[in-house]
């Protein structure tokens, strides 16, 4: 099992957690994902079927730009 910090900038309401949440649920290979409205970190429980480029995608799919972080 891996974790993916992803970051984005665009949050402007709390509606947006639930429906990138619920894109990155339907993602193959992801056990779990959170989304922190304030600090707009988005932390991804994935096995090795979902690439970062597939959460990346699926938050795109939800409306919203997210990018990989470190932290």
């Amino acid at each position: 099992m891996s974790k993916t910090i992803l970051r984005s900038d665009e949050f402007s309401c709390p509606s947006c957690v639930a429906k990138i949440e619920k894109a990155l649920a339907a993602t193959p290979g992801v056990e779990s994902a959170r989304v922190h409205f304030n600090t707009g970190r988005i932390e991804v429980d994935h096995d090795a079927t979902a690439s970062v480029e597939a959460l990346v995608a699926a938050v795109r799919s939800a409306g919203y730009e997210a990018r990989p972080a470190a932290f």
